[in-house]
């Protein structure tokens, strides 16, 4: 990865998005695309840029840009301790010591550190990702004077991890929200190198709001957008090395990216996405969605008349903790794989399973 693209990468990572405020965000990804885009919005908050969007045939990618997060409850007024409630999928059993800011209603970032009350003693199942109760955790930010900090906070603001990127190893990205501001960042780069060629097709990239919540920005784009075909870029788990069962696919750092199977996913833009991979000596891994793909795409593949879709996942550790770490060279691949995918399309493709 070039410089450049490393420090565009750094810039998105350090720019807040939770999921329900995405709009700062936003604007800085659309100044990004400025130079060789057409930019639009939708009243979900989406961020689009596109090519050649006179064209019939239209090809979507969508990256959710908005991160997992938490909301205030309230302060309480002997210790300054403020409470929390989660924002998309928190798990609270990596939470005690975390960093994190408030993103005040002020206008001011209030730095602060999870607590635990070591009274409370959750159970464990209260510590799942799914049923995680956040009511015995809270916020401490050193301010105990509950009027002082009432000028800062109040209920219903934002709190973010506090987990600024840096490059470890020889090619490891850690930062927290790379789920899935890595995408954000893959969309916006392949529609950038495919602007340098002539494309019979028309290109959208969608910066997608609210994945982590409701699904709400995926289903508002393609009904603005009505698309033939919809790329999916997401984060699925690299697996460090798993058992090797047949059951348990490998996914690893440094082999590509992920393409799933099953259910929600096309069988032919499968096939298309294999041979052009093939065609070109990009590595990838294979994955299995059999019911569900918990992204974006089981909200697009139900939008208009259905939209055919690909999922391609980014290989990701420590998935939704307060530091995820990535593959530089997997982005890389991905990227490449989806201009070489797009470039494909001549815009007379039949997508259906099945004909008459």
């Amino acid at each position: 990865m070039t410089l450049e693209n490393k420090n565009k990468l750094f810039q998105l990572l350090e720019t807040h998005s939770p999921s329900g405020a995405e709009h700062h965000y936003q604007r800085v990804w659309m100044d990004m695309m400025r130079p060789f885009a057409h930019l639009d919005t939708d009243q979900a908050g989406n961020a689009i840029a596109s090519l050649n969007p006179e064209a019939d045939f239209k090809i979507m990618m969508a990256a959710h840009c908005d991160e997992i997060s938490m909301m205030v409850t309230g302060i309480n007024p002997d210790n300054g301790f403020i409470g929390v409630i989660k924002c998309g999928g928190i798990n609270p059993a990596v939470l005690p010591g975390s960093k994190v800011t408030i993103l005040g209603y002020s206008g001011e970032k209030i730095r602060g550190v999870i607590g635990l009350d070591p009274q409370a003693k959750p159970k464990p199942a209260e510590l799942s990702l799914e049923k995680g109760d956040l009511s015995s955790f809270f916020i401490d930010t050193g301010i105990p004077d509950h009027e002082a900090l009432k000028k800062l906070v109040r209920r219903g603001d934002y709190v973010v991890y506090d987990g600024s990127p840096e490059i470890i190893g020889e090619d490891k990205i850690v930062s927290k929200a790379l789920d899935n501001k890595t995408g954000s960042f893959i969309v916006a780069e392949t529609l950038r190198k495919l602007s340098e060629k002539k494309l019979p097709v028309g290109v959208y990239a969608v910066n997608t709001t609210g994945e982590e919540t409701n699904g709400r920005g995926a289903y508002a784009a393609a009904a603005k957008i009505k698309p033939d075909l919809a790329i999916i870029c997401d984060v699925t788990f690299e697996t460090r090395g798993a058992d090797g069962k047949y059951n348990k696919p490998k996914v690893l750092f440094g082999k590509g990216p992920a393409i799933s199977f099953g259910s929600p996913v096309s069988p032919v833009l499968n096939a298309k996405l294999e041979e052009v991979a093939q065609k070109h000596g990009l590595p990838i891994q294979l994955e299995l969605t059999p019911e569900k793909t918990h992204t974006d795409g089981d909200t697009l593949l139900r939008a208009a008349n259905g939209v055919p879709i690909v999922l391609v996942s980014l290989p990701v550790r420590y998935m939704h903790s307060p530091v995820e770490m990535a593959s530089l060279k997997d982005i890389d691949i991905e990227i490449d794989l989806l201009v070489e995918f797009i470039k494909s399309f001549t815009g007379k493709e039949d997508l259906r399973p099945v004909t008459p």
